[in-house]
């Protein structure tokens, strides 16, 4: 399998883009050819060599420059394309907002040979328990011949666990030592040592007794059978009364507070914090943002209901790397009861720092179920929900939301200040309502006031509040904390899909130029660490593909900053039609699916016949 170099490839980029050092591009670029390479007057370079020796990346100080159009990205003359270098093609941008995704990026292990389901057992060299009735295939040559070419390079699960599990089935299997894994040992060898790099990894009888009901939910049941006893006595005229919300709690409103007091206090505050992130906030994306300093991360959302089921699927998302040093798992859900039920398994069975509950998730699906974002709109139930979840939970419980559901009509400002009393020791903002979705800038100065709510409300519990939206550099980052719109820290998600060097640029608070042959390595990691986490089988490498273009739909919207007029960047601006500085940088800027492909091409060897991808989200949309 070989990489282009950043001089071979020729694709053009039409909107959103991406980061290269300072190389001129190849003359055989079909676009236009790249402007000289020399930093323009208005930037201020100099040469960074980067840690790992690679080719020099750099740091730009910007100056005053004319404020750009808004809405358009400001970039330097040179560098943009005229209009007939960018017509139309027949291929639509990959934008997925206008097209049926349905059966589009079926996984491609199953588009393989009947030959290729070789028996596990039989492709690590062991003998199968199952013999004949086993369903898989156990004829070697078969599979061997029906199998695609393995691809170049070592094992990547040979080189991070010094076994391979999965043998012959293993798309690098070539590069395996002769002869191939040691049997059944050696199988289990490499499995074992997986699982202590990856946490929360349930093998399948404890999710039989979860969905059995077998593993009681002791927290939780104690808070409805307290809840209920004071229902029936405020019923009988000896309740407690109401809160300032109406809602009747009596005694369970504050019942089991000693075991919310066990749980291990976190100082979450000035800490930065990566979102959690539906489909693209993965195990192998999360292992890249900590590679560049991030310090809080968090699973993407589980339904707590899928958990509470015991659901195989929706268990794997709650997998840490023991690399994530603070972490916690986000859950989903309109129903307080089963919310609880599903931090008080969580927080018992899993490796976890803290447990999250989402209500800011704008999605339809999330919404119509009651949970989401939709749960803004219902204050009681947010407090049975938040005050059941951290007496059931062994750990601490925080809360994401919104401003609101509709524009004009925020209530975070009087949610937040009552979130500690209920038992939540922390609360994030994102600063636009259910209906603005991601349009529009995010209203941090509405952030700030719901930071003020807490520390002005009389009796409030005091607890840290962060902030997010629109942070796409070091400088938002750090203005966010600031005397004049205070928060306690500041989470960061589509700026970190976008670039996620940006935590590194918090910490040294400066711009880094990156350079695309950097960014080319970000994205072996990656595909490193899905290759560990997915397998490096036929379905695994390719569910790397899928996971590394949903990730390349975001992506693809950097903008180097050596090739912008005035910095920082702004996360809605939509960058007019330009070229790199080099033909990767080009290619990586590309909006089109097939680029993505072709990207990932460089990483993962040929896709399979007939594959085509369209993104999940819709990341490079910019209204």
């Amino acid at each position: 399998m070989t990489v282009p170099t950043e001089a071979t490839r020729d694709e053009p980029a039409a909107a959103a883009a991406a980061v290269a050092p300072a190389e001129a591009p190849s003359a055989a670029a079909t676009v236009a050819p790249a402007p000289s390479a020399e930093p323009a007057a208005d930037t201020k370079t100099h040469g960074e060599a980067g840690a790992d020796g690679a080719e020099a990346s750099q740091e730009t100080e910007h100056v005053s420059q004319p404020q750009p159009q808004p809405g358009t990205a400001p970039i330097k003359k040179q560098y943009l394309l005229p209009p007939a270098a960018h017509s139309p093609t027949s291929e639509p941008a990959a934008r997925g907002q206008h097209t049926n995704r349905r059966q589009h990026n079926k996984n491609a292990a199953q588009q393989q040979p009947q030959g290729s389901r070789l028996c596990v057992r039989v492709a690590q060299g062991a003998a199968c328990p199952f013999g004949d009735a086993c369903t898989f295939s156990h004829d070697v040559a078969a599979y061997l011949a029906a199998k695609p070419k393995d691809l170049d390079g070592t094992c990547p699960l040979l080189e991070a666990f010094g076994r391979c599990r999965f043998g012959l089935r293993c798309r690098f299997a070539s590069a395996h030592p002769e002869p191939p894994a040691a049997g059944e040992a050696a199988g289990g060898a490499a499995e074992s040592t997986a699982r202590a790099h990856t946490l929360n990894d349930f093998p399948r009888d404890t999710l039989i007794r979860i969905r059995k009901k077998q593993i009681p939910c002791v927290r939780s049941e104690a808070f409805e059978k307290a809840e209920a006893a004071a229902a029936a006595s405020s019923t009988s005229g000896s309740g407690s009364g109401t809160d300032s919300s109406g809602m009747r709690m009596g005694d369970a409103a504050h019942r089991d507070k000693r075991t919310r007091l066990k749980a291990p206090a976190i100082d979450f505050a000035g800490r930065s914090y990566l979102a959690p992130l539906t489909t693209v906030g993965n195990l192998p994306f999360r292992r890249v943002c900590k590679g560049f300093g991030v310090d809080i991360t968090c699973s993407e959302m589980a339904l707590a209901g899928n958990l509470v089921q015991g659901q195989q699927h929706e268990w794997a998302l709650v997998k840490r790397h023991a690399s994530e040093t603070l972490f916690g798992v986000q859950l989903a859900g309109g129903r307080a009861d089963v919310v609880g039920r599903a931090a008080e398994l969580v927080s018992s069975l899993c490796a976890v720092d803290f447990v999250d509950i989402n209500m800011g998730c704008p999605v339809d699906l999330a919404c119509r179920s009651g949970g989401g974002s939709a749960l803004l709109a219902q204050p009681r139930k947010i407090e049975r929900m938040v005050r059941m979840a951290s007496a059931a939970s062994a750990c601490p419980v925080t809360v994401k939301l919104r401003t609101g559901v509709a524009c004009g009509s925020s209530v975070a400002h009087e949610l937040v200040p009552r979130l500690g009393a209920w038992g939540a020791a922390l609360a994030t903002v994102h600063g636009r309502s259910r209906q603005q979705r991601y349009t529009r800038y995010a209203d941090w100065d509405y952030v700030g006031r719901c930071r003020q709510a807490v520390l002005s409300t009389a009796g409030a519990v005091q607890l840290p509040v962060f902030g997010g939206g629109d942070v796409l550099s070091w400088e938002d980052y750090w203005a966010r904390l600031d005397a004049a719109q205070r928060v306690d820290g500041v989470m960061v998600g589509r700026g970190a899909l976008i670039k996620p060097w940006i935590f590194r640029e918090i910490s040294e608070r400066r711009i880094w130029d990156i350079s695309a042959g950097e960014r080319l390595d970000v994205l072996r990691d990656f595909v490193r660490f899905g290759l560990e986490h997915w397998g490096s089988d036929a379905q695994g490498v390719e569910n790397v593909r899928r996971y590394l273009l949903e990730w390349q739909s975001f992506l693809c919207r950097y903008v180097p900053a050596g090739i912008l007029e005035v910095l920082p960047p702004r996360m809605n601006d939509r960058p007019p039609a330009f070229c790199g500085r080099s033909d990767l940088e080009t290619l990586m800027a590309s909006p089109r699916a097939a680029d993505w492909v072709r990207i990932s091409e460089m990483l993962l060897g040929p896709a399979p016949d007939g594959f085509a991808f369209v993104p999940k989200h819709k990341s490079n949309s910019y209204s």
